[in-house]
Formats: structure tokens, C-alpha cells, sequence
């Protein structure tokens, strides 16, 4: 089933941020997995799609869909007190959506590992890989900045 809103083409508005995790690493995959779960199900009803990456304790993530719907989603993780030093890297109108398909997917931080959609499991804990799909050279476009950007967080300042 497909969603029109993130279906249709055209120009979308996508922001980029990153943030430094509050998260105990023995908490981390039990609280990624509820993050991802509850994003999976508001970012589709809210014509929202994206990708988050994970590098050690460093989030990037990236947001397409409306300005306004993106910026209040945006709004909404800055106050999460799970972030900390969050800050926007990009946040420009794009020809179309990079992420059409994706509700949210996990980016891996290391570009030899695929990147692929995930699913809440609650049985294991937290997050399991959904039916991995190829990417397009536009995601991964997307998906090398966001490394970048990811590397470029965990730098000492």
C-alpha cells in the first residue's frame, strides 16, 4: 500500500539535524527501538519520510515532507530531553523526496553495512531489520552527507 503524500512527486523540504544521545548504552536499543516504532507510525500519518543514522552516541537524521510538518517535528526532538546539542545541518526545498519509501530507516555508519527500513519488535527488545531493498544513487548521496556529518559530530571541538 502506498501513501499518496509521499508518493506524489515534486518538491519536498528536507532538514537535516544531529544531536548527541542522553541514552544509556544499556537502555539504547530497548529506547531506539520505542523511537523508531512511535516515528514510524506518526511520520506516515504526518506525510513525513527519512532516515536516522546512529554513530556511538551521535544522532543524523534526515526529514522530508511538508516545511511546517518537518519543523514542528523538528521543534518537538530539540525538546526531547533524550537529545542534547541538537542542531540543524541543512534544511533546504529539494526537487523530490530521497526517502519516499521510508517512514524511517536506519542508516548504518559504516558504508560497507546496507541500509535498510526497520521494524519495532517488541518479542527481541527493540528494533529488527525490515526486508532490506536496494538504495538509489539519490539516497545514497543523502546517506554519505549524513556519515559525514556524523564523523564530523563525534570530532572532539
Amino acid at each position: 500500500m502506498t501513501d499518496p503524500a509521499t508518493d506524489a512527486p515534486g518538491p519536498v523540504f528536507r532538514l537535516i539535524y544531529s544531536s548527541h544521545l542522553r541514552i544509556p548504552a544499556h537502555e539504547r536499543k530497548a529506547e531506539l527501538g520505542a523511537i523508531f516504532s512511535t516515528a514510524r507510525s506518526k511520520n506516515t500519518k504526518a506525510g513525513v519520510t527519512g532516515a536516522l543514522l546512529v554513530w556511538h552516541d551521535h544522532v543524523v537524521q534526515a526529514l522530508e515532507g511538508d516545511e511546517t510538518v518537518v519543523r514542528d517535528l523538528y521543534a518537538t526532538i530539540y525538546e526531547d530531553v533524550r537529545h542534547e546539542r541538537v542542531r540543524i545541518l541543512e534544511a533546504t526545498t529539494v526537487p523530490e523526496r530521497v526517502f519516499g519509501r521510508w517512514s524511517m530507516a536506519r542508516v548504518s555508519d559504516d558504508e560497507d553495512q546496507p541500509d535498510i527500513p526497520l521494524l519495532m519488535n517488541r518479542d527481541k527488545g527493540g528494533i529488527s531489520p525490515a526486508a532490506p531493498r536496494p538504495t538509489t544513487p539519490e539516497q545514497d548521496e543523502v546517506i554519505a552527507t549524513m556519515r559525514e556529518y556524523a564523523r564530523a559530530s563525534a570530532q572532539p571541538a
